[in-house]
């Protein structure tokens, strides 16, 4: 690991601001612990900005974009060639994430990280590691090397999205063939069944699935990764916009940016992050469910429970950006209610 990711530091949650801010909400003019989940999330935030009023918005959203060459072995309803044109799309503003992102005024860059044909247009961040990974079946995805300026590029990229003033970072992906790596990630590193993590991804058939099932199998077999070095599982599996998105999660992390993790691809980037740094995760929110059946694994691996359940599928940050309100609806609760005392509202029995 180079000396930039060794040096990551990422401060303690400030817990004294935590119980500041519970003892502020339990003045708030409600029943104690009426307003659930968002009390907790209101908590959350506060130790995690060291900031007893936490603010999450505006939101910036950055999508990575890469290419995983084993495509080639027939594991996606779609070709290679869909990810660079859903690239244009993410680009002319007609994409999931594009629309939910103007709806939460939310801050969006689309990082081409790894897409195997060139790409141009205006709004486009340029940081190819290069041309897609290769096909982890055959070969291993990228090298030691790669991985670790993949990371750092996504690391780049998130402190630059904090300049830019956002108070809350969601990640997106965009790379056909990526559910197949995410539950090759998640299986050497959980060491459950593959067929128990592997899912329809973009809506493959049951004939499909099994051969998804033996190709990851037979993929670990050969690439052997070492379970507890996530470099090494991304240089054996890939893929360039998993490392990315998990170097932009140590960055927010590290900057005491909350974190609202998406799907199941980017769930993945978030057990890697985790993995290089186990503080990560204290920053880490879960906005939903996915339907992909490795999610639940990713999600139980780093003990953390999911904001929603919309039986949503389709990655690019769309079900964390879909969530945000929520993390919003718990700031504004400490930020705009009246308590008991300043409404002149008795709060005794």
């Amino acid at each position: 690991m180079t000396k930039t990711l060794r040096s990551i530091m990422i401060p303690a949650l400030n817990h004294q601001t935590g119980e500041q801010t519970a003892r502020y909400i339990d003045t708030l003019t409600k029943p104690p612990g009426s307003l659930g989940r968002l009390e907790e999330l209101a908590i959350e935030l506060a130790k995690m900005t060291g900031d007893a009023f936490p603010k999450v918005t505006r939101p910036g959203v950055i999508v990575f974009a890469a290419d995983h060459g084993v495509t080639a072995e027939g594991v996606s309803a779609f070709p290679q060639e869909v990810t660079g044109q859903m690239v244009y799309n993410f680009l002319n503003g007609g994409a999931a994430i594009n629309v939910f992102s103007r709806q939460i005024d939310a801050h969006l860059q689309i990082v081409d990280i790894g897409v195997a044909s060139d790409i141009e247009g205006e709004g486009l961040i340029s940081r190819k590691v290069r041309y897609g990974t290769a096909n982890f079946s055959k070969e291993e995805a990228i090298s030691r090397d790669e991985a670790i300026q993949a990371i750092e590029i996504g690391y780049e990229q998130g402190e630059e999205m904090i300049r830019k003033g956002a108070k809350c970072l969601i990640l997106g992906e965009m790379g056909i063939g990526n559910t197949t790596t995410s539950s090759a990630i998640l299986a050497a590193i959980t060491g459950k069944n593959v067929g128990d993590l592997i899912g329809r991804g973009t809506g493959i058939s049951s004939e499909k699935l099994l051969h998804k099932q033996q190709i990851i199998e037979k993929a670990l077999h050969d690439r052997k990764p070492d379970v507890g070095d996530p470099i090494d599982i991304l240089s054996k599996l890939g893929g360039l916009e998993i490392a990315g998105m998990a170097g932009a999660m140590l960055a927010a992390a590290s900057h005491r940016i909350p974190i609202l993790v998406d799907g199941f691809i980017c769930t993945t980037a978030a057990v890697l992050a985790k993995m290089i740094s186990n503080a990560a995760a204290d920053y880490m929110i879960v906005g939903h469910k996915s339907v992909e059946p490795g999610h639940e694994a990713a999600i139980q691996w780093l003990g953390k429970e999911p904001l929603l359940d919309l039986g949503l599928r389709l990655g690019e940050g769309s079900g964390a950006a879909v969530a945000f309100p929520i993390l919003q609806s718990a700031t504004l609760m400490l930020r705009e209610m009246a308590t008991f005392e300043s409404a002149g509202i008795s709060d005794e029995a």
